[in-house]
């Protein structure tokens, strides 16, 4: 690409391709509501979409390492993480709130309210997570059980849904930082606390679970003890950005000054949206008793496969992430055309894009499934599940730009009715159905995720074409 040099409120920026590379990993200082739309989308959407790739890693390096201990511990990991999807909801919801706020204040060119909102949105963190962590303490034993867990995993899970769930004030936080950052259009902080965060995961898991040189033999809590500490520390790297003076966004002591109408907004808008998120993720719970039924080596296989989806799909997120900041900081700027612009260009590379991800796990499903487990049992049902989910990869591309564009814009309630119709009311009758009245066993409840999401994706794109959201304020 030819070098051209464009001026914006008074300041150069060189647009060359490798300019705008180096500028998206070391931190910008644009203004997103000028300039062109493609050119913030990079900027913008690589270092999210390589945070997000870290986070996705998460899950696949602990099931990788966790997968060696056979199909108990791939059981307890998967029937844990059921539960800590409902707490991604929550640290997602949250975070939805931050970058909206954020990112429309920054839009407003008011960078001490969007402090303000961020020290306010840390509040209701402490508090959700606090909440969270005594109930996952004290009750780990009875969730693993009303998830339909034999009495051997309980026994032996419980101390991993206990470190988990005890600790996921470490989750709510990197979510909910990093999301502070994208708001105020710091990505490359994000995504260097992802980094910091999974490269100290992938070293301390392994050492954990297997007692490698001085560390104890923990087996399969070794994942739970390695994960939380990698992202504990990643916590730390990205509130120490966030207070110290300097950056996009700086989080004075002034900001702390408690503002109970703001606090009221905040917690209405993310409680929404955590609402949103919970009855997605939900869903993913709801449907782990009915693959239960087809007994451990079932959940084990489909667990290994949604680690693949997850790793695959997360990236995606990060452009969706991109797009929001964008809708967000030029709603505020007063310019929702270019927000509606914006999203479509990131909608539209992204199915582009995810059909051929879709193509690459429907030819490859088996050798893909075989890297982490070679059980023909699990290594069947683990195949079957990629086969057919990828099917629909390229309407999750586009559905998840489009969600995250009205969260972005701060209408949290169009998704969170389009979730309630699509996975309650559609697709989780629709898995039992095909499962059992239709006897198709577990590849019904494949089906049901893969015509979910695509009917989900659809009516997505009807609602945002309608514009309604451009009008929403927070």
């Amino acid at each position: 690409m030819s070098t051209s040099v464009e001026t914006t409120a008074d300041v150069a920026h060189d647009n060359s391709f490798f300019a705008v590379i180096r500028e998206a990993l070391r931190g910008s200082e644009r203004d997103f509501t000028q300039g062109p739309i493609w050119i913030a989308l990079i900027i913008l959407a690589i270092p999210m979409i390589l945070e997000m790739s870290m986070e996705s890693l998460f899950a696949v390096v602990d099931i990788f390492f966790v997968a060696k201990l056979g199909a108990d511990a791939i059981a307890i990991v998967g029937l844990t993480e059921s539960v800590m999807a409902l707490i991604y909801a929550v640290a997602f919801g949250l975070a939805i709130g931050a970058t909206a706020t954020v990112a429309r204040r920054i839009g407003e060119k008011d960078p001490e309210g969007a402090a303000k909102s961020a020290a306010h949105v840390i509040y209701s963190g402490i508090i959700i997570s606090l909440v969270i962590s005594v109930i996952g303490i004290i009750f780990a034993p009875n969730i693993l059980t009303l998830l339909g867990a034999a009495p051997a995993i309980v026994a032996e899970g419980s101390t991993f849904m206990r470190i988990m769930v005890g600790g996921n004030a470490v989750v709510v936080f990197i979510f909910l930082l990093n999301a502070i950052f994208r708001g105020a259009g710091d990505a490359a902080i994000a995504m260097r606390v992802l980094i910091l965060a999974n490269g100290l995961n992938m070293i301390l898991s392994p050492m954990f679970i297997f007692g490698i040189g001085p560390f104890p033999e923990l087996g399969v809590t070794g994942a739970a003890v390695g994960t939380t500490i990698g992202r504990g520390i990643g916590v730390a790297y990205a509130a120490w950005h966030l207070f110290r003076p300097g950056g996009r966004i700086h989080v004075s002591r002034a900001s702390w000054m408690l503002d109970t109408e703001l606090l009221a907004r905040l917690v209405k808008l993310s409680s929404t949206a955590v609402f949103q998120l919970l009855v997605a993720t939900a869903s993913w719970t709801a449907l782990m008793p009915i693959m239960a039924g087809f007994g451990e080596v079932a959940i084990a296989g489909y667990v290994i496969a949604l680690r693949v989806v997850m790793f695959a799909l997360l990236p995606a997120l990060g452009l969706s992430n991109a797009a929001a900041t964008l809708v967000g900081q030029n709603l505020g700027a007063g310019k929702p055309e270019r927000s509606e612009s914006a999203v479509w260009k990131a909608a539209g590379f992204n199915t582009v894009l995810y059909f051929l991800v879709g193509a690459v796990f429907w030819l490859f499903s088996d050798p893909i499934i075989g890297i982490f487990s070679q059980e023909p049992e699990v290594l069947a049902y683990g195949t079957s599940a990629l086969h057919i989910i990828a099917y629909g990869f390229a309407f999750y591309g586009l559905g998840m730009v489009l969600e995250t564009a009205f969260n972005g814009a701060g209408d949290t309630w169009t998704p969170t009715y389009l979730n309630i119709f699509v996975f309650w009311l559609f697709e989780i009758p629709l898995a039992y159905l095909l499962a059992y009245y239709f006897e198709m066993g577990p590849s019904g409840v494949f089906w049901a995720i893969t015509i979910a999401f695509s009917v989900l994706a659809i009516a997505s794109a009807i609602l945002f074409k309608r514009g309604k959201w451009k009008l929403k304020q927070v």
